[in-house]
């Protein structure tokens, strides 16, 4: 194996993920985090069949399983609560384990925070990279509060707006608006609410998740085209006036969304890198490089795959160009595939259009993400 120490720039879903896979097979890992304090936000993720089984291989599935809801298939309705199609999910992870999960971003993130570090990740907060140089032996770094450091390795998994990309890529490569927003909300959870419910029709979409016991979540896209900024004191009420006043339970929920403050409203950006995600030593993975709606809920998924598939490269190969050209070679037409058939969703939203068979999409996204990755 030829890389001994990497520097993880981020300290999202991806880069958590990432300093626990190379840790786990004797790599040390720095990991520098720009805010000085953890933001995350306090609502939901889903983790799909696929990602359940990566999760357990990265052997951090069974620590959050408590603190998790889980569930095995997938449902779209009317809006009035009427079922039209029922997807059953794949226990990938073995008979042991749900097909799927719900749960709290800030439980998940804790549960990945305290792993990287228990197995020895030494994580810096309130630092990033300021300026990088690199040879064919290293990559040498500036961090921003004037220190600077020497690795085999560089992952950027500094998001969508990553400044790592710039280093190698300039401004090639920009998010680009989609034309949609999400809104979500957390709710006490229903008797019914068991698994993930889908409501839609040719001009709304929405879906609730469980999350635990006594908690699920609602999110809610829309067509946002001038891409406003909602003022904070409206937020409630502008999440209601995108949700149709109709009957059964979308419209008793509706009634519910009156706190400012819970209310999490994100534009949705997309973004991706057709060139290779790697120069010379330094490799970027996640948002960085495939930044996806959540159409299809996978794009936290497609991240944790990166750090798990980037791990086992780099501890098959003794070239680090040979590791990162398989790692990019692996991983580019699966993300591809993902970032696309979530786009042709939000469009299919965008222009109401009828005639697109959503359920199709989402009947073709389990069976391809169920493949070995």
């Amino acid at each position: 194996m030829a890389i001994k120490k990497v520097l993880v720039v981020g300290g999202g879903i991806g880069g958590l993920c990432s300093a626990i896979a190379l840790r786990r097979v004797g790599i040390e890992v720095d990991l520098v985090e720009i805010q000085p304090s953890w933001r995350v936000y306090g609502v939901g993720i889903i983790q799909q069949n696929n990602v359940v089984r990566e999760m357990q291989r990265l052997g951090v599935l069974e620590r959050y399983l408590d603190a998790a809801w889980p569930f095995d298939s997938v449902s779209i309705h009317t809006l009035d609560g009427k079922q039209l199609a029922k997807f059953p999910g794949q226990r990938l992870a073995g008979e042991a384990f749900p097909a799927n999960v719900g749960i709290s971003r800030l439980a998940l993130h804790q549960v990945l925070c305290d792993t990287a570090k228990e197995l020895g990740t030494q994580i810096t907060t309130g630092q990033t990279v300021a300026s990088l140089t690199q040879d064919e032996n290293a990559v040498q770094v500036t961090f921003s509060d004037g220190t600077s450091g020497e690795y085999d390795l560089l992952i950027g998994a500094d998001g969508v707006y990553s400044k790592m990309r710039q280093f190698i890529y300039g401004d090639r490569y920009q998010p680009r608006f989609t034309g949609q927003g999400v809104w979500r909300y957390n709710f006490p959870r229903p008797a019914q609410v068991d698994h993930l419910m889908c409501f839609a029709n040719k001009d709304f979409n929405c879906g609730l998740v469980p999350l635990a016991e006594n908690l699920m979540y609602l999110f809610v896209t829309s067509s946002e085209p001038d891409n406003p900024h909602i003022a904070h004191h409206e937020l409630a009420q502008q999440m209601r006036n995108r949700m149709p006043n109709s009957e059964g339970l979308i419209g008793e929920l509706r009634e519910q969304i009156t706190h400012n403050e819970e209310v999490v409203y994100k534009p949705l950006e997309e973004l991706f890198v057709d060139a290779p995600w790697y120069s010379n030593r330094v490799v970027l993975i996640g948002d960085a490089v495939h930044a996806t709606t959540p159409h299809l809920g996978q794009g936290a998924g497609m991240a944790i795959e990166d750090a798990i598939v980037l791990a086992e490269e780099l501890q098959h190969s003794n070239q680090v160009t040979h590791a990162l050209e398989q790692f990019y070679l692996r991983r580019r037409d699966r993300c591809h595939r993902i970032w696309q058939d979530s786009l042709r969703v939000g469009e299919s939203e965008i222009h109401h259009d009828a005639q697109f068979d959503r359920q199709a999409v989402i009947r073709d996204m389990i069976t391809f993400t169920a493949q070995q990755v």
